[in-house]
């Protein structure tokens, strides 16, 4: 799939599908693979556009300058590229973090936004979390050690009573050719650190759809509410963290109605 060379990276992205074009942004750790559920539910209404953001996937190098201002000037750049006037656009976690300050940067060329499991307030719960999945990944302990540690935080508890669900997806995050290295994974993480917090002080100036879980555990529900004041917010029950991965069906109905209201 296509390659968009800038001034520090090659930014890898995945195209398909037909109709108005979606940008599609993943959250922390995740790259264009992880819309997997959602792409044969939304390619028949959208033209998918995903993104591996630095740090992640095919995006090369790994090292290259990180934070919202990149990660946001690279969408801008690719969407310059494909040459859609306005692009509807789909953030997860850390993604709907990016397509809020793109939003704010760049409000003629988002039509709509629709962020899952996302709220900009501090997390120093989870940097310190993420600080110890590196901390096992640098260890002697087996590979899929911080998996195992990593995915009670991301999906729903039910999940993890259905008989090998947690078995396989461990086998197939260690078999996928693109998983982000440790290295990798610490500059991200530290890319967090001293972003601009002035894009969030205002909720975005277009459309905007905030999906959250009260069963969240890296977003807390009535932290990320406060955080949100002034954005319209649905709000699910038992859903984890990875919300298009625990309900893809009720996602995807959810963008395509969202995303419909709101025309090019």
């Amino acid at each position: 799939m296509p390659d968009l060379a800038l001034a520090d990276v090659t930014l890898h992205y995945e195209v398909s599908g037909n109709g108005p074009p979606l940008l599609m942004i993943a959250g922390f750790m995740s790259d264009s693979a992880s819309w997997a559920p959602l792409v044969a539910l939304l390619e028949p209404h959208f033209t998918l556009i995903r993104p591996d953001n630095r740090t992640c996937g095919q995006t090369v190098p790994w090292d290259a300058p990180a934070g919202i201002d990149p990660w946001v000037s690279d969408c801008i750049a690719l969407m310059d590229h494909l040459g859609h006037s306005r692009f509807h656009v789909l953030g997860h976690s850390l993604g709907g973090i990016i397509g809020w300050a793109l939003a704010a940067r760049a409000p003629a060329a988002v039509a709509s936004l629709m962020m899952m499991g996302s709220s900009p307030q501090p997390a120093p719960r989870n940097f310190q979390l993420f600080s110890s999945l590196i901390a096992i990944r640098r260890s002697n302990a087996p590979a899929e050690t911080w998996l195992r540690v990593l995915f009670p935080w991301l999906f729903r508890p039910e999940v993890f009573g259905q008989s090998g669900a947690i078995d396989a997806a461990v086998a197939q995050s260690l078999a996928y050719p693109h998983a982000q290295s440790v290295d990798a994974m610490e500059h991200q993480l530290n890319s967090l650190s001293g972003n601009d917090p002035s894009p969030f002080t205002t909720p975005p100036p277009v459309p905007t759809l905030a999906v959250l879980s009260k069963s969240d555990l890296l977003v807390p529900y009535s932290d990320a509410c406060t955080a949100l004041k002034g954005i319209d917010t649905m709000t699910l029950d038992d859903e984890g963290h990875s919300i298009h991965w625990d309900a893809p069906e009720n996602m995807a109905r959810t963008a395509s109605a969202f995303f419909g209201k709101n025309t090019l």
